[in-house]
């Protein structure tokens, strides 16, 4: 393991210390660790490529057309789609959270479709960097062809 060391202010060693303490840290060099982390993965996926993402969003089922609407939407882009999870929170708001694979570009601008609808609330998208590479194997007895993402570390 490389050692490095930074200097902070002591305005941003208190702002650590709350973060460390809120996020369950026991140490400053794991907090610091996650954290670059993060930038760096957001660095990856504004250069491009490929990604993996969740699109999570909430919307009012009564509103007209929307289900509709975000199913054709979903069906459109089913290249994009992993999984997608739909949860009823009250008698007309719904939770869906989609898991998305592909092209960052036309992930992001699915999830910005999605999330623009008339009567969906609270959208929001989290990329990952990923490596979609295509593989060929055999699970048991049954040879298939299907697509693998790899997390970019």
């Amino acid at each position: 393991m490389e050692r490095i060391t930074i200097s902070v202010s002591e305005d941003f060693a208190v702002e650590l210390a709350e973060f460390m303490k809120s996020h369950r840290y026991d140490n400053r060099s794991e907090a610091i660790r996650d954290l670059a982390r993060r930038g760096l993965e957001q660095a990856r996926v504004g250069r491009g490529g490929d990604s993996g993402a969740t699109l999570s969003y909430i919307f009012n089922h009564h509103t007209r057309e929307l289900a509709r609407r975000l199913t054709e939407s979903h069906h459109d882009h089913h290249d994009l789609h992993a999984a997608t999870l739909h949860v009823h929170l009250d008698h007309e708001n719904c939770l869906e959270v989609a898991v998305l694979r592909g092209p960052l570009g036309d992930v992001r601008d699915f999830a910005k479709q999605v999330i623009a609808e008339r009567g969906v609330s609270h959208g929001h998208v989290e990329f990952a960097p990923v490596a979609i590479t295509p593989g060929s194997h055999a699970h048991g007895s049954d040879r298939h062809r299907h697509d693998h993402a790899h997390p970019m570390v």
